[in-house]
């Protein structure tokens, strides 16, 4: 995946409700939304909505499907997954990383 990839996928999450449209879409899965389901599951106006899906698909990011008379909208999981390996292809100098746990704090007071 080219760096210009990256940052075209970046931009486009950069914003909260597009980035709110992926994660919808994303949890919903291979089967999508269409525009109207995402307008009224996120409280996004129609004209807004279909600027946000522009911009996702534009970015590789999502796609549209024609289904009948509606399109049906998806998250590309090979899209996604190629800008997280992306971001972490050399994660930890090639090691396999672990989450970084908070230390303890001993709660009890000493008086």
């Amino acid at each position: 995946m080219e760096e210009h990839d990256i940052i075209k996928a970046l931009a486009a999450l950069s914003h909260a409700s597009r980035l709110r449209v992926f994660r919808a879409l994303v949890v919903t899965g291979p089967a999508g939304l269409t525009p109207g389901q995402l307008c009224d599951q996120l409280d996004i106006p129609a004209a807004t909505m279909s600027f946000h899906l522009k911009e996702l698909s534009n970015a590789g990011l999502v796609q549209p499907i024609r289904e009948g008379r509606n399109l049906i909208y998806s998250a590309q999981f090979d899209h996604m997954n190629n800008v997280i390996s992306y971001l972490t292809e050399n994660c930890c100098e090639g090691q396999g990383c672990t989450p970084v746990t908070a230390p303890q704090h001993n709660e009890a007071h000493h008086e």
